[in-house]
């Protein structure tokens, strides 16, 4: 009976030998670490706006929404919510589920008809890759961020239903998909597109409409966008937005949204205050684009290779896992939070630190967070 146990330790083994240990790291509320591996991109998090609209919903409502949407998790919070998401993203409806990662396999499973063709970027997040595993369609998996490439997958396939997946802002590497480019493709084919706009949601986009809205595709009916509500709006939970008919089909269909408890309806009535002043914060995201930028400046500047973010997201790569391990616990030591990336996380097996700007920490302790990065650099 002890066997499995001692294989899970040698896997174990290999993994701290192949620099790969994960280890879970709580923190206390009153933590000073400067953050720069969160997703609190706007620092709506603590906004007391937020927390006090949070706070009504708790005594109004308790803890939890007590079931499933279906059964008694719908609350008139979620439903504001989901009008205020449809309203800003400009689709015709939305949907809330419990997180991003479930709204992502829902949407995925949710398109997938008989004989459809899942193409689907390289550098997709694991969330769109269970989508694709879990529907059961055939996936073909293309060059990241390469139109041309998913124009040959689609042409090989003619005549049978398709869906080109991707993300807006990427995870990794915060670099911008070709969205307008890869809907043209899509379009020209019959195909759908699926968008991912987690990292772009409250960044970019006219008042932070996000990566779709900022390609000109808000509300295209060939268009389905997701996106976690745990990032820009600094809350939890995830959204599918788009044509009005494919939100009835998730609401009767899917089933990551059907037998999941409801999102608190503390939470979403904290994100829905977070919304609005994202929808207002243009100079949050002005400040987002300056800091972005003086980061890349700074670190190149010593040397480092560094992404060019569209976003703000930026990546910083490392000799190799443990390297990328002992520079970011270097700069946790000196209080710098920064985000670690190792393979398998990582599509293309590299190395790096993940930095994740956010306008909420303070301006000289984000100045002393590059200096930090800068001085533990292998």
């Amino acid at each position: 009976m002890a066997d499995w146990l001692a294989a899970l330790h040698r896997r174990a083994e290999l993994r701290a030998k192949a620099g790969l240990t994960r280890r879970l790291r709580p923190r206390a509320a009153e933590d000073a670490v400067v953050d720069l591996a969160g997703n609190d991109y706007l620092g709506l998090a603590t906004h007391p706006e937020v927390t006090a609209a949070a706070g009504r919903a708790l005594a109004a409502y308790g803890l939890g929404a007590t079931g499933s949407r279906l059964v008694r998790g719908s609350t008139d919070v979620h439903h504001g919510l989901e009008a205020a998401l449809a309203d800003w993203l400009g689709t015709d409806g939305s949907l809330v589920f419990s997180s991003g990662y479930l709204a992502n396999l829902g949407a995925v499973r949710a398109l997938a008809q008989p004989r459809t063709l899942l193409v689907s970027d390289a550098h997709n997040h694991a969330s769109l890759i269970d989508g694709c595993r879990i529907s059961g369609a055939e996936t073909v998996v293309t060059p990241h961020a390469d139109p041309a490439a998913v124009a040959a997958a689609l042409s090989a396939a003619p005549g049978r239903p398709a869906v080109v997946i991707t993300e807006s802002v990427f995870s990794v590497d915060g670099d911008l998909a070709p969205l307008a480019e890869l809907h043209a493709v899509a379009r020209r084919h019959g195909a759908l597109l699926l968008v991912d706009d987690a990292h772009a949601l409250g960044v970019t986009g006219p008042s932070g409409a996000g990566g779709v809205a900022a390609a000109g595709l808000a509300g295209e009916p060939d268009v389905v966008v997701t996106a976690t509500l745990s990032k820009a709006l600094g809350g939890a939970g995830g959204v599918v937005a788009g044509p009005a008919e494919f939100v009835r089909h998730l609401v009767e269909t899917g089933r990551t949204f059907i037998f999941d408890t409801a999102l608190p309806p503390a939470v979403a009535a904290g994100v829905r205050a977070a919304l609005d002043l994202a929808r207002a914060g243009d100079h949050l995201r002005a400040e987002l684009a300056e800091r972005a930028a003086e980061t890349v400046r700074r670190l190149r500047a010593a040397g480092l290779t560094v992404s060019a973010p569209d976003a703000a997201v930026v990546s910083v790569t490392a000799p190799g896992p443990e390297a990328a391990t002992a520079w970011a616990a270097g700069c946790a030591d000196r209080g710098v939070a920064v985000g670690c990336f190792r393979p398998p996380s990582t599509p293309d097996s590299r190395s790096r630190l993940r930095l994740t700007i956010s306008a909420g920490v303070p301006r000289a302790e984000f100045e002393r967070a590059l200096d930090v990065i800068v001085e533990c650099a292998p």
